[in-house]
């Protein structure tokens, strides 16, 4: 049913709470056409999968608006501006009412606490608290009526139930003092408690907002990369700057000394070096020259150059980053699931407490029960803290997430980063993940040393299509080419050309064997280890005997070893599937130190190797370059893609390593194992302030000591464990 579906992620704006992204998720899951719908607290943002042919986005918009929030569903491109602008809006109205309140409640407070007796003294109290509870504090009663209109509960209702009971209770008693003295009774108003518990309120929002800002760093790092205009150059010739937005592909584009590279392309003409560390690690700039391959958001170093955009928008590989970065920070991971589910029957347990300690309180307490009763049912709905449960997990996930990408590990979700610290086994393509996936010439021998033939040799490999020619031109780059004649190629043995009236050969053993060619024993000696080794041997010979022996070998990365060392002693098992040969699958395992191996695998078979791990009860990585592996990455619980191999793997894998370097996965699954040791702590603090603080605030230890919390105190208490579980959160950023 979901195959013709759409994804989008769109802006949740008003959400105050854990328990108002639950709200929006019920009503978005519950409207027609809706595949499913997922709502992160901590980005703001709806993830939403539906049927376009049932339901579109001003139709979920409305749904949302019904309930008291709104979606952005403008277009895309200006998205992110817009949010970033209604965000520092907020944040600048959050300030100013912030700053305030507690301007308005400092006199609040100093008068109820020392100066209860001076003449006015309620009056004054009332004045200062008034504007603090209505009108800056008017958000958390308007919010909390919407809330009720659709018999739902949010923070808001929790606040304005607190501030409101004892504000309205205050003024009753400032008004109708008599009502008590009549029963004995001193009348008491609580505008200090009203108040300050607004002020504290809206601080912990103020410090909980700058610390949600400073979570979302990394895409905004990453969006920095692009620059906002280019040069094109135009059909006759001339040259006209264009926004990036504007850019086509096809267009030529010009970049000079120190510029930032706008989209992906392939160079046309020139050449100079680009610093490509910010998408693959790597501190050593690139050279680029005639169709090479560059990267928007890339910069290039002293040299100029012009290159054909081939990716642009929302294609290059740098917008693709971003896009994995944004899915997995919006995420969920499993864990979230369950925190979900009590943020969202967490308010009306709260308030049924509440309601329970005011009754408790009336019956038990005789004279002063109804007083008692009400503080301690106010200071209830005060403490309690759903906020602290809805950030414990996304913050933690978000700065997890941020580090990786910093680190050149993309994580596309929540969960492969979840589950990562459970990876005991790991699968290793051959080529490209742990060898550099291209033929490179490793050695050669010359007869007695002469390469006189040097030159020969490189001419005849130019005019030679033999995938192998390649490494042979590369490394004898720098030599001069001669003209040749009468070249020929013979089919599985190599081939053969003329230069002044000889003939020379470059193939196998067999085509020199069938011309009569002597071999000389050192090149045989020679010839003979290096196949030992698993490496391809190819001959350079004339008419009579071989010139040279040339050994050629996918080489292994120089971290794929030191990779394999650091997971084995994390007690990980290694495989490695290869569809090469059984002896250079052998010597690779041999000099990585890989001890499980399998040689000459068709790609369904390594999709069916991991569903035998993981039946023997293993957490099992894949690890893969190419499109023979996206089975298998599919497959596995957690898989990991190359950077530099095909775009079909990269999408299939929840993990991409941008640099290719295997050292990436072991610390990728340290962070895994900070994140996951960081989201444990946040919901161990989120519970416990809870468990303890709600009890204490219905008046537990009254009985017992006398003590009564008084609901000042618990409101910045509230707002300190929201404080606490983000401030949790970005530790991940500085730990090693």
């Amino acid at each position: 049913m979901a195959t013709n579906s759409n994804k989008h992620v769109f802006p949740v704006l008003g959400m105050t709470c854990a328990s108002c992204a639950k709200s929006v998720e019920n009503i978005v899951t519950y409207q027609e056409g809706v595949v499913d719908a997922s709502v992160n607290f901590a980005t703001g943002n709806l993830t939403v999968e539906y049927l376009p042919d049932m339901t579109d986005a001003t139709k979920l918009q409305k749904a949302v608006q019904s309930i008291g929030y709104d979606l952005l569903v403008e277009d895309e491109t200006k998205r992110q501006e817009t949010v970033e602008a209604i965000h520092a809006w907020n944040f600048q109205k959050l300030k100013t009412k912030t700053v305030w309140a507690i301007i308005l409640s400092l006199p609040v407070v100093v008068i109820g606490m020392f100066f209860m007796n001076m003449p006015y003294a309620n009056l004054i109290m009332w004045l200062f608290a008034t504007p603090v509870v209505l009108w800056l504090g008017g958000d958390f009663f308007v919010n909390a009526w919407k809330q009720a209109k659709h018999r739902s509960a949010n923070m808001d209702t929790l606040v304005a139930l607190s501030t409101g009971i004892a504000y309205v209770f205050s003024v009753f008693n400032m008004l109708f003092a008599d009502f008590w003295h009549q029963r004995g009774l001193h009348a008491h108003v609580y505008f200090e408690a009203a108040a300050v518990i607004i002020a504290f309120i809206l601080l912990g929002k103020l410090l909980e907002e700058k610390a949600k800002n400073n979570t979302s760093s990394a895409i905004k790092k990453l969006m920095g990369l692009q620059p906002e205009t280019v040069i094109v150059i135009e059909a006759d010739g001339t040259e006209r700057q264009k926004t990036i937005e504007d850019v086509n592909a096809g267009d030529i584009v010009l970049v000079k000394p120190g510029g930032k590279i706008a989209v992906d392309g392939v160079v046309t003409s020139g050449n100079s070096y680009v610093d490509e560390s910010m998408l693959s690690g790597e501190p050593v700039p690139v050279l680029k020259k005639e169709h090479e391959k560059v990267f928007a958001g890339t910069i290039n170093q002293r040299g100029s150059f012009r290159f054909k955009a081939v990716k642009v928008g929302k294609e290059t590989m740098l917008a693709q980053i971003i896009k994995m970065v944004q899915d997995a920070q919006g995420s969920k991971a499993p864990v979230q699931k369950l925190v979900d589910k009590i943020a969202g029957v967490f308010v009306p347990v709260v308030i049924g407490i509440s309601i329970l300690t005011f009754i408790l309180w009336f019956f038990l307490d005789g004279d002063n029960g109804v007083v008692q009763g009400l503080l301690a049912a106010v200071t209830v709905l005060v403490i309690a803290c759903p906020c602290a449960l809805g950030l414990a997990t996304p913050t933690a996930i978000i700065v997890g997430v941020g580090k990786g990408a910093e680190k050149g590990i993309l994580i596309k979700d929540a969960e492969s980063l979840e589950l990562a610290k459970n990876i005991d086994a790991v699968i290793l393509d051959k080529t490209g993940t742990i060898t550099e996936g291209k033929p490179e010439v490793t050695g050669i021998q010359w007869l007695n040393n002469d390469n006189a033939a040097k030159d020969i040799l490189l001419s005849i490999e130019k005019q030679s299509e033999h995938p192998l020619a390649e490494a042979v031109v590369k490394h004898l780059d720098g030599v001069s080419s001669i003209a040749l004649s009468n070249f020929e190629s013979i089919t599985g043995k190599g081939v053969k050309a003329s230069h002044t009236n000889e003939i020379y050969y470059i193939g196998n053993k067999k085509l020199l064997e069938e011309n009569n060619i002597a071999i000389a024993e050192q090149l045989q000696k020679q010839a003979d280890e290096w196949s030992k080794q698993a490496k391809t041997v190819i001959w350079f010979a004339d008419s009579k005997q071989a010139l040279s022996v040339i050994a050629i070998a996918d080489k292994i990365k120089e971290t794929s070893v030191e990779a394999i060392r650091q997971m084995q002693e994390m007690g990980i098992e290694l495989y490695m599937l290869t569809g090469d040969n059984e002896a250079t699958a052998g010597a690779i395992a041999q000099q990585t130190g890989i001890r499980h191996y399998k040689a000459e695998v068709l790609p369904w078979y390594k999709a069916d190797f991991v569903k035998e791990l993981q039946q023997q009860g293993k957490t099992v990585a894949m690890v893969g370059d190419g499109i023979n592996d996206s089975a298998a990455l599919a497959t596995a619980d957690v898989s990991i893609a190359m950077g530099k191999g095909s775009d079909i793997a990269m999408d299939v894998a929840k993990m991409t390593i941008i640099s290719s370097d295997l050292t990436k996965i072991p610390q990728a699954i340290k962070l895994s194992k900070q994140t996951v040791a960081i989201i444990k702590q946040n919901l161990f603090w989120a519970f416990i302030y809870n468990l303890i603080g709600i009890p204490i605030a219905a008046g537990i230890l009254y009985p017992l000591n006398g003590f009564l919390l008084n609901p000042m105190v618990a409101g910045a208490a509230m707002a300190l464990s929201s404080v606490s579980v983000v401030t949790n959160s970005l530790r991940l950023k500085w730990k090693k």
